[in-house]
């Protein structure tokens, strides 16, 4: 990440789920006359609020956000059209006086902008992609991943095996320009970014955060996660691709009667709890990242972000 005096500063949040990331940008925000930009891959869709953890108006507390409920669930959203809303927004933000805070746990959205990686805006393949689906069905997810580890092993070991949305858009992306989704990356790394980005994230006990995210899957099911899904359901007479979204794709097997209601609240404990794990491996390989302590609380950590990006009150 290249630092030029004349580069204005962003400041990155990230860290793995449930670690208070809402809570600490928008005390942030409130300080230094912040704007939210949200990057959080499963925030974007509308009414996906319960499963995703979208932050409510009374959390945002005049703070204004950006890039949430933006598509519909059945809609396609990738990193390109991600980072080049980003970039817009970001610049919106800075035009009108604000500090742009970009806040999130989706590690490829935050790396499109820290690192400017252009991803090709390749056109989607109905009929590829519809082949695979049905493929994926009679032959098992499992055989693809496979597939997907021969043509890009680094990609594959930042996903989960059973992420069947990035699994597939690996084979589409190498399918379409002959490239893995790595080697696009690295050659689109080669201009540096426009703006200063100063990324930190919240690092967690590991047992702490486990418990942490136990209790807010049980909050989501007390809070409707269940009826948000049916409704979801009922609102586009389908399950629609956001759905393969974690905590989503559970309950719909469990709507399914492919598990048991007890079934379905240990898989989505034990696939948030993995994700976190890969959330927090992802944000290792940041260069110039800077940790902060969850257990320091939110003053100090504020007080840590101020000094590190040289904060002067205007």
């Amino acid at each position: 990440m290249e630092e030029t005096v004349s580069k204005k500063n962003v400041i990155v949040i990230g860290g793995p789920t449930a670690s208070g990331k809402t809570g600490l940008s928008i005390e942030l925000a409130k300080r230094i006359n912040g704007q939210i930009v949200s990057a959080d891959s499963m925030q974007i869709y509308k009414d996906m609020d319960i499963g995703t953890a979208k932050v409510t108006k009374e959390e945002m507390q005049g703070i204004k956000h950006y890039m949430i409920d933006i598509v519909s669930p059945d809609k396609r959203y990738s990193v390109a059209e991600f980072k080049e809303n980003a970039e817009k927004t970001i610049e919106k933000i800075i035009e009108e006086g604000y500090t742009p805070i970009v806040v999130g746990g989706t590690g490829l959205y935050i790396n499109s902008l820290i690192y400017n990686i252009n991803y090709p805006k390749l056109e989607f393949d109905k009929e590829y992609r519809e082949y695979l689906e049905e493929q994926v069905k009679k032959e098992g997810l499992e055989k693809f991943y496979e597939q997907a580890k021969k043509i890009d092993k680094e990609a594959c070991e930042k996903i989960s095996p059973n992420d069947k949305k990035r699994i597939l858009r690996i084979l589409e992306i190498y399918k379409q320009t002959g490239k893995n989704k790595t080697e696009l990356e690295k050659i689109s790394r080669a201009v540096p970014p426009k703006y200063n980005y100063k990324v930190f994230a919240i690092n967690y006990d590991r047992e702490k955060l486990y418990d942490r995210i136990n209790l807010r899957v049980d909050r989501m099911l007390d809070d409707g996660l269940v009826e948000e899904v049916k409704n979801i359901k009922k609102k586009y007479n389908e399950f629609p691709t956001a759905m393969q979204g974690l905590g989503y794709k559970e309950v719909v097997e469990y709507l399914e009667n492919k598990c048991t209601y007890e079934e379905m609240v240990e898989k989505i404990k034990q696939e948030s709890r993995r994700y976190a794990k890969r959330q927090i491996t992802w944000f290792k390989g940041i260069k110039g990242l800077k940790w902060l302590n969850a257990e320091d609380g939110v003053n100090k950590n504020i007080e840590i972000i101020l000094e590190e990006i040289n904060w002067k009150k205007k």
